[in-house]
């Protein structure tokens, strides 16, 4: 059977999320007229009404109860039926919304609470709305308010927004599987257990109706007829039979499709070892490795990166994998994960992939070593093979445990004390990255150390003077410095520079490499506690460091600041000096600075000790002092200077030491902000 326009090519209904088009303007148009359909229902069914509404609180109008039972036995029992005749799959066209117990109780008991105070739900005030209801606009109006405030406190109440999650919830079944599973009863009995529940309401509400005078159908005909047919029809589903292929008719799906031809004859539904190895390394959100060998194979060796999906679970779980790009599947040859993308494919699933060659051909094309290779490789191949074997050989914590235990009790990333760094010199995870100048650093440094100034990790970008590079850019100077991912960097500053180290950090954190320190005191104190120097210059060899351009999640644009003004949404913190921030000096387009912005210069958080070496100042006072600033700690600090520069150590300060959530860097600065004319500027 063909259905048109909704099937699924072999009899089933395919839905909007199965076809992967909720955002079609076909979409759009259905939910408008569902939406319109469902606001009549409920107003025919009297929720148009508030003192209707809560009247079930105080026995006084049992609708709700009705309608909502009424609503939940027709769809339970239209929704077995619809599985189990092959109408509707409930693996690719239907999503099941993750079970949160714990979450559902307290959302529960505020929602009820809502409810019995103004009569309302979201649903209805939009129904009460419509009809004029000013009480429902109220309501409305209340319900975005609070939606605002959930959004702006959601990092705080974030643990209880998935709180209490189903663990037999697996790959999106719904939430009353529990039931299933605990009593060990069918869906059957559950149906029917549910439905009795339902009609024994219905005539409880009734009789209530009928107590209180109001028209009620209590012990009427209609109560018994609607009643039986409630039972009948969850009767019904003991008789509805397993599904199965019937044996008079081939299976649909055999039926050759074009277009999975088209893909398999083009090998467009390949991916190549090298593309995953790349993907993987870079570690690209969008891709996805599935191993579907058996468990026990897994365990024994698997891709890094990979999980670990038996073939039946398949459809269920890359349904709710719609958001990747590349699903890939492998096993160690090809047989298996090409049987199971050809059945992905005709359910609707056009983002799974197979590996060509298999893991072994993944282990023979990238992985095996550049001695036992026969072909001719260039230096940038043997240098990609190099770095893939150290990535997929190192287990998937990204760290040996020897690497793990010499690391163990450091607060990172934070600052370092010099007698850890002594002990450590000679580790080849630890590297030192010196952030004077080369003239200093080339007259002496530590042993080991590498030179890199913090002029080396910015440039012009887009027009924009004086920013930190790119991701690309700055992954490519680590591999020349010969630098991976697992190593701790520890960075060197003199005098009260602690800004060159913090701005490098700065590039740290944009390639997602936050396993970094700053050597506290400096290369001041090192001296001045006769630690060993040299002046010969570290031997590298070079990395391949991986490119992670969504690891920056705490850098900011003009307009984003503008865009806090406007809203009071952060503070804004200006660290440059005072005679900046009020515009009695400028070397910029425009003097002054942002509206609304809190001027703290950079340079207070330093102290100089012991005629040594300067530092931070004691944490404890610093927690004080910025307390004093920012009065919610989960308040949005969005913090600039002119270039970035000064700006990187507040942000190291409130970021790293003092432990505040949501800090973010204006990179730009005042540079960028005084060279636009069309953005506010206060004096």
């Amino acid at each position: 059977m063909q259905l048109p326009d909704w099937s699924g090519g072999n009899g089933m209904i395919n839905t909007f999320f199965g076809a992967n088009s909720l955002d079609t303007t076909a979409a759009l148009i259905s939910a408008l007229i569902i939406g319109i359909l469902f606001g009549i229902s409920l107003e025919q069914a009297g929720f148009g009404s508030s003192r209707r509404l809560s009247g079930i609180f105080y026995f006084q109008d049992m609708a709700v109860l009705k309608v909502m039972f009424t609503a939940l036995v027709v769809a339970m029992i239209g929704l077995f039926i619809a599985f189990r005749t092959g109408l509707v799959d409930p693996t690719t066209q239907i999503y099941f919304m993750p079970t949160y117990y714990g979450t559902y109780i307290v959302a529960g008991l505020i929602f009820g609470a809502g409810f019995v105070m103004s009569g309302w739900c979201p649903g209805t005030a939009a129904v009460g709305m419509a009809s004029g209801k000013i009480d429902a606009m109220v309501f409305l109006g209340g319900a975005i308010i609070g939606s605002i405030l959930f959004n702006e406190l959601f990092p705080v109440i974030k643990p209880l927004y998935t709180w209490g999650q189903s663990s037999l919830q697996a790959y999106g079944q719904p939430g009353l599987a529990f039931l299933y599973d605990s009593l060990g009863v069918s869906r059957q009995v559950v149906i029917l257990g549910i439905t009795l529940i339902a009609v024994a309401c219905f005539w409880g509400a009734e009789y209530i109706e009928a107590r209180k005078g109001l028209k009620s159908w209590f012990n009427s005909p209609f109560l018994v007829r609607f009643s039986l047919v409630l039972i009948l029809a969850a009767g019904i589903v003991f008789l509805v039979p397993e599904p199965h292929l019937s044996t008079a008719q081939p299976d649909p799906k055999s039926v050759p499709d074009p277009a999975l031809l088209s893909d398999v004859a083009s090998a467009a539904d390949h991916v190549e070892p090298e593309e995953l190895a790349s993907a993987l390394f870079n570690r690209n959100p969008a891709v996805l490795a599935v191993d579907i060998r058996p468990v026990a194979e897994y365990n024994a060796f698997h891709i890094r990166g990979s999980v670990q999906v038996d073939m039946p679970d398949l459809p269920a779980f890359v349904s709710i994998h719609r958001d990747k790009t590349h699903i890939v599947l492998y096993s160690n040859g090809m047989v298996h994960p090409a049987q199971a993308r050809d059945h992905l494919y005709r359910s609707g699933f056009r983002n799974v992939f197979i590996l060509t060659d298999g893991l072994n051909g993944f282990i023979e094309r990238c992985l095996k070593p550049v001695s036992l290779r026969t072909e001719p490789l260039t230096a940038e191949a043997v240098q990609r093979i190099n770095a893939w074997r150290a990535f997929f050989h190192e287990t998937d914590s990204a760290a040996s445990s020897d690497t793990k235990a010499l690391f163990q009790g450091l607060n990172l990333p934070g600052m370092i004390d010099s007698d850890w760094l002594a002990g450590h010199l000679n580790r080849p995870e630890v590297k030192i990255i010196d952030c004077r100048s080369q003239p200093d650093y080339n007259t002496r440094h530590i042993p080991g150390a590498l030179s890199l100034s913090p002029e080396h990790v910015r440039g012009n970008v887009d027009g924009l003077p004086s920013m930190v590079m790119p991701a690309e850019i700055l992954a490519a100077k680590l591999s020349l410095m010969g630098i991976q991912e697992t190593d701790l960097i520890v960075l060197i500053y003199d005098g009260d520079k602690i800004r060159d180290a913090t701005l490098i950090a700065m590039a740290l954190e944009r390639l997602g490499h936050t396993r970094y320190a700053i050597l506290d005191g400096g290369f001041d104190k090192w001296l001045a506690e006769t630690r060993p120097v040299a002046t010969d210059l570290p031997r590298v060899r070079r990395t391949l460091y991986p490119v992670r351009p969504e690891a920056d999640n705490f850098s900011v644009s003009a307009a984003t600041v503008l865009e806090h003004v406007t809203r009071k949404s952060a503070l804004i913190l200006d660290v440059r000096p005072e005679d900046y921030f009020t515009g009695k000096k400028s070397d910029e387009a425009r003097a002054g600075h942002i509206p609304g912005a809190v001027n703290r210069v950079f340079s207070a958080d330093l102290v100089r000790y012991n005629d040594t070496h300067i530092g931070f100042k004691p944490l404890d006072e610093l927690k004080q002092i910025y307390a004093g600033i920012i009065l919610n700690r989960n308040t949005p600090v969005v913090i600039h200077c002119r270039t970035g520069h000064q700006a990187s150590q507040t942000v190291f300060v409130l970021k790293r030491l003092l432990g505040y959530p949501n800090v973010f860097w204006y990179d730009a600065g005042w540079t960028e902000w005084a060279a636009k004319p069309d953005l506010p500027v206060e004096k």
